[in-house]
């Protein structure tokens, strides 16, 4: 969620691989110096394992999924001394490494919010309700990039057919549904448009593969790929940026829609939207490059939803 300081390189992981037309994801093994494996859901995880309320816990449980920007500790430790001061009751933090994981959790009850990304926020649009959406440049808005290396000779996303691509995640808007949804409008799809993609399960590891060679090209959160060419230039500057697209709704908070009216959702509203005039909800906005965080209409998210509509009508 937006995301959002400093991954740390972990032990080797598996990453999924698409062949051809093929449906079903096969496993492509990486090697312990490959940089895809620099994900960080193992110690986000660790961080705060999930104690829900269905366990009796009184605890606000607010979850966090790879959308967010980073793993640093002091942010995660700064935003829950907040959330539980300006909410006035303890909160728990819940971070895992697919935003799946994340979503099925708030679905079920067992998360009392979240802060997800707008693509599973409109596929589960009748039982999800927004709480706050996050500013980024004075806008709820943000956009998805594909990104190329940067001494790639390459005039338009068309000529990236062929290309090994890689994703963030098969539920984020900016990392999949954006492209999927490019490719939909030209009768394409992912496995037919490239040889061969793979989810990377986090925006910073999509940079990393570009970077470094393993993907010839990425689609990734413009938001995490700006504030990276700010804190880490060396690596994003051997990427560039190939397409953006259309602005749309930023990865918002959201909860179940039967307890949107419920007190502690309106104290998580709240502590959110009164964040910028606090000098502790400074230090995290500034950490996150963010703006603050409003209430917005669900519409802001009808861009995602059209290509969600666009993708689900093409098969893609």
């Amino acid at each position: 969620m937006p995301n959002e300081c400093s991954e740390r390189m972990l032990p080797h992981r598996s990453v999924v691989v698409k062949r051809g037309d093929d449906p079903r994801p096969s496993v492509m093994d990486m090697n312990r110096r490959t940089l895809i494996a620099t994900i960080g859901g193992a110690v986000l995880a660790a961080f705060s394992p999930f104690t829900g309320r269905a366990a009796g816990q009184s605890a606000f449980s607010f979850g966090l999924t790879p959308v967010f920007l980073d793993s640093d500790i002091e942010l995660l430790n700064e935003l829950q001394s907040y959330l539980s001061d300006a909410m006035g009751l303890p909160v728990t933090l819940v971070k895992r490494r697919t935003y799946q994981e994340i979503t099925a959790l708030l679905l079920s009850g067992e998360l009392d919010a979240a802060w997800i990304c707008g693509f599973p926020f409109v596929q589960h649009a009748d039982k999800l309700a927004l709480v706050a959406v996050p500013l980024y440049r004075q806008q709820p808005l943000y956009q998805s990039y594909i990104i190329v290396p940067a001494d790639r000779a390459i005039a338009g996303w068309e000529e990236l057919k062929g290309d090994i691509h890689a994703f963030s995640d098969p539920d984020s808007n900016s990392g999949y549904l954006v492209t999927a949804a490019l490719l939909a409008e030209h009768n394409q799809s992912p496995a037919k448009f490239f040889a061969k993609t793979f989810f990377t399960y986090g925006h910073r590891n999509v940079i990393r593969a570009v970077a470094s060679g393993l993907a010839h090209s990425g689609s990734v959160d413009g938001y995490v790929w700006d504030v990276m060419s700010v804190r880490e230039p060396d690596l994003v500057s051997r990427t560039k940026v190939l397409r953006h697209s259309e602005l749309l709704g930023f990865p918002p908070i959201a909860c179940l829609r039967s307890r949107h009216d419920s007190e502690e959702i309106g104290r998580l509203t709240d502590a959110l939207v009164s964040i910028a005039g606090n000098p502790h909800g400074v230090k995290i906005l500034t950490m996150l490059q963010l703006d603050g965080f409003a209430v917005e209409p669900e519409s802001t998210f009808s861009g995602i939803a059209a290509n969600y509509a666009l993708v689900q009508l093409k098969g893609g």
